[in-house]
């Protein structure tokens, strides 16, 4: 007799839980024992049709990429989505007017996404760009060594975006001898209630040594050497970072974005960097993805360009489950549940 059959003989049914990727037996095992009265059905999908079909049968919570506009019409009895992505842009039409909750897996994100982030700064710093093309080329480039070459220690980054995985990048920063700075929302509320493992980030919001508000985006540009945009894409950042900041910006200035290509004025981004009026860009995220073959980032030596991959890694479906386990706990004991979406906000 399994746990489920046990409970619907004592009266009380089953949590009946899914996923759309198909789990190893550790990661199953993790699930079942955050939630032991549970009925669990795993299986990989790959378009909205085989979401639609997984939930058909009915399901309690469902941990997910996809969200299929009618989800919530396909299981009318679905009580929370957890995403599996710290992003929420593509899942809001689905929740809109929906029963459900939405909660993202902000935090699973931020160690590999803040490693990206100071790897792409480290290999601008000590010109990597450019000595890899070099390398293509069969060149022995040591013009201008070693004047050539900055350290980050001292420089300032400024992180735009104060969540989990702007924590952690400062947190990574300032173990290099970086001055941090943090831009957030709400600057007075520097704390963070997200899910964290144990001594990563800045759940406390202590390593900053000054904090701006959203109105305040061309100050902390303009007094950073380094930057990280880390902002969920909502109609209150869209093309947040414009061609007005993008004019504050230092002239030897290099700024990186992990989050959403359209915080980011493209076009203006370009112009700026084609014209050497800052130092350079590590991008991950674009306006339109793929980025289209004919796009000028490709040529711009002072870019350094990555397909939207700065999150993977190997142990991303581990540390996905364990925080659907910490939630599922939360769940099962009717407690609030971690990183859950703000609709009106959009994150």
């Amino acid at each position: 007799m399994t746990g489920g059959d046990a409970c619907e003989i004592f009266g009380v049914p089953p949590i009946k839980i899914a996923t759309t990727l198909t789990l190893n037996d550790s990661q199953r095992a993790v699930l079942r024992a955050a939630a032991p009265n549970s009925e669990l059905t795993d299986r990989t999908c790959r378009t909205p049709d085989e979401v639609r079909e997984l939930v058909a049968g009915g399901c309690d919570a469902l941990l997910t990429f996809m969200t299929p506009v009618d989800l919530a019409q396909r299981a009318p009895n679905l009580k929370w989505v957890q995403l599996l992505s710290a992003g929420a842009d593509h899942a809001i039409s689905a929740a809109k007017g929906a029963n459900f909750t939405l909660t993202t897996a902000s935090g699973i994100h931020a160690t590999p996404i803040a490693e990206y982030t100071i790897a792409s700064m480290l290999a601008y710093a000590h010109g990597f760009h450019q000595l890899i093309r070099a390398q293509l080329r069969h060149e022995w480039k040591r013009s201008g060594f070693p004047g050539t070459v900055q350290e980050l220690r001292g420089q300032t980054f400024g992180v735009i975006g104060y969540g989990s995985i702007g924590r952690e990048s400062a947190r990574m920063a300032k173990a290099l001898g970086m001055r941090v700075l943090a831009l957030k929302r709400d600057p007075a509320n520097r704390r963070d209630d997200g899910w964290c493992p144990a001594g990563l980030g800045d759940p406390e919001g202590t390593i900053p040594e000054k904090f701006f508000g959203p109105e305040q985006r061309e100050e902390i540009v303009r007094e950073s050497d380094y930057m990280t945009v880390t902002l969920p894409l909502t109609e209150h950042t869209r093309k947040f970072i414009g061609a007005r900041e993008i004019a504050a910006m230092r002239p030897g200035a290099y700024i990186v974005n992990i989050g959403r290509g359209e915080v980011i004025d493209e076009a203006a981004l370009i112009e700026a960097l084609k014209a050497e009026k800052i130092g350079g860009a590590g991008l991950d995220v674009f306006e339109k993805e793929p980025l289209p073959k004919e796009s000028p980032i490709w040529d711009l030596e002072n870019v350094i360009l990555t397909p939207h991959m700065s999150g993977a890694n190997r142990g991303y479906v581990d540390k996905a489950c364990a925080l659907f386990a910490d939630n599922l706990r939360r769940f099962v004991a009717g407690q609030p549940l971690l990183n859950v979406v703000d609709r009106q906000l959009g994150y």
